[in-house]
């Protein structure tokens, strides 16, 4: 007897059908506070040459001494103070027409890193230190003791512009928005160059403090429903 052979197809899995990709409006936005600083940090210090590296440091430490003296005389607190920079190196004469070079001096450098929380004291400061011996400074940054209070604020402003956009993106679109999926934030400070003359003693260094800028930027994800 002749059997028949059936032969099934195999039964492959259907393609998984392709999701729809969901329907999100994504806003990003920014929110900002401008406010006065109310401390200042300082980078300063003493730069002395000499025939020896043991004369350039000598030279430097009594100086310097009297530069750290200075400061604390002028309220500043000893964890205020933090050595940020010492270094002894030779100074080198150009190389001369055979190509040797050699060395003429040493230089001795000392540097501290200097918070000030009394603005208003800030340009004595600088002109005490001058006045005993201090000859480099390498810039004053300003800045604010507790600024928790304000980047809060910077964050409510912000969710509120971001909110009102995805609002506002609704409505162009002719949709409803949905629930909140997401909330990012990524957070920043920097300072805002416009500046203000600071009351400082005319005898002192002129200080100009300026503004600072707290900015939160956050990024909101809603869900988009059809207008009803």
């Amino acid at each position: 007897m002749r059997k028949l052979l059936m032969t099934l197809p195999f039964l492959l899995p259907l393609p998984a059908l392709a999701q729809e990709a969901p329907r999100q409006i994504t806003v990003t936005a920014e929110g900002q506070v401008t406010a006065a600083p109310d401390m200042a940090t300082v980078t300063l210090g003493v730069i002395t040459e000499g025939e020896t590296g043991a004369q350039a440091l000598a030279a430097n430490s009594e100086r310097m001494t009297r530069v750290l003296a200075a400061l604390e005389a002028d309220g500043i607190a000893p964890a205020d103070m933090q050595t940020s920079g010492l270094s002894v190196s030779p100074r080198w004469r150009q190389a001369t027409a055979a190509g040797q070079r050699e060395i003429t001096g040493f230089v001795a450098s000392n540097m501290v890193t200097v918070r000030v929380r009394e603005l208003g004291a800030l340009g004595g400061v600088l002109d005490g230190v001058m006045k005993q011996g201090g000859n480099s400074f390498r810039g004053v940054q300003f800045g604010l003791a507790d600024g928790s209070a304000l980047m809060d604020e910077a964050r409510r402003a912000a969710v509120a512009e971001a909110r009102a956009r995805a609002a506002l993106y609704a409505e162009a679109a002719g949709v409803d928005l949905g629930d909140l999926l997401s909330l990012s934030e990524a957070g920043s400070y920097r300072p805002q160059p416009r500046m203000m003359e600071a009351a400082m003693a005319r005898d002192s260094v002129p200080i100009a403090e300026g503004e600072l800028t707290l900015s939160a930027t956050v990024t909101l994800v809603y869900e988009i429903k059809d207008a009803e």
